[in-house]
């Protein structure tokens, strides 16, 4: 029986130039893309005239379309999934399809590319040659558990951040961590505006205090010592 494949394509985090020359010729080859927001996606694929018909495939329907989508891979079509930026299924829709793929045996095939995690650590100054990515902490339950847990790890820690969250969590960070833990903070990494701040954790809480945070972060925490 014929067999398609699943590709999952990275995408720019901000500047769209970070696109590999192997991604766009998947995008233009495959019969379709699933996009996180086909909105976003659009602009990323009218940059590089990919007229590949796009479905909308994100978190809130993915539970629904992963069956109609493994079905057309079984047929025998060959697929695409993005996200709005980065790898999918990093902190992105893509876990449950790509699941479902291997359960039935279908081909997986994932292009490197851009990841936000990656150059924040990189450019942290932090230890990188051992991490734990965590990417977004609970919002209500399960959240002081998790960081009570986390207050004893000893390798450098990886968080994504919302703009309207970050005081709240670099103020939990201090009274978990302490207020000396060595922190790097970088937002709109690849964009404009891209900047990373450094220091303790109460030296970078009190930049952002006089500062609004604007933009996505990610975070890098020292580990205990």
């Amino acid at each position: 029986m014929l067999t398609g494949k699943l590709f999952i394509v990275p995408t720019p985090i901000g500047n769209l130039e970070d696109i590999t020359f192997r991604a766009i010729k998947v995008l233009k080859e495959v019969s379709l893309i699933l996009a996180e927001d086909t909105r976003t996606s659009n602009k990323l694929l009218q940059h590089y005239n990919i007229d590949t018909p796009m479905q909308s495939h994100h978190m809130h329907n993915e539970h629904k379309t992963v069956d109609g989508i493994v079905q057309r891979l079984k047929s025998g079509e060959q697929i695409a999934l993005i996200s709005d930026a980065g790898t999918p299924a990093i902190s992105d829709p893509g876990f449950l399809l790509s699941r479902a793929s291997i359960e039935q045996g279908i081909e997986i095939e994932c292009l490197p590319g851009a990841t936000a995690f990656v150059p924040a650590l990189v450019n942290s100054g932090l230890p990188n040659d051992r991490f734990v990515f965590e990417g977004f902490l609970p919002i209500k339950k399960g959240r002081q558990t998790r960081l009570n847990d986390l207050s004893e790890e000893t390798r450098t820690m990886v968080f994504y951040e919302s703009p309207h969250k970050l005081l709240k969590t670099l103020s939990q960070f201090v009274t978990y961590f302490g207020p000396k833990r060595s922190i790097s903070v970088s937002r709109e990494l690849t964009k404009m505006y891209e900047e990373t701040i450094r220091g303790t954790i109460s030296e970078v809480l009190e930049h952002f205090e006089n500062k609004p945070p604007k933009g996505e972060f990610v975070i890098v925490v020292a580990g205990k010592k």
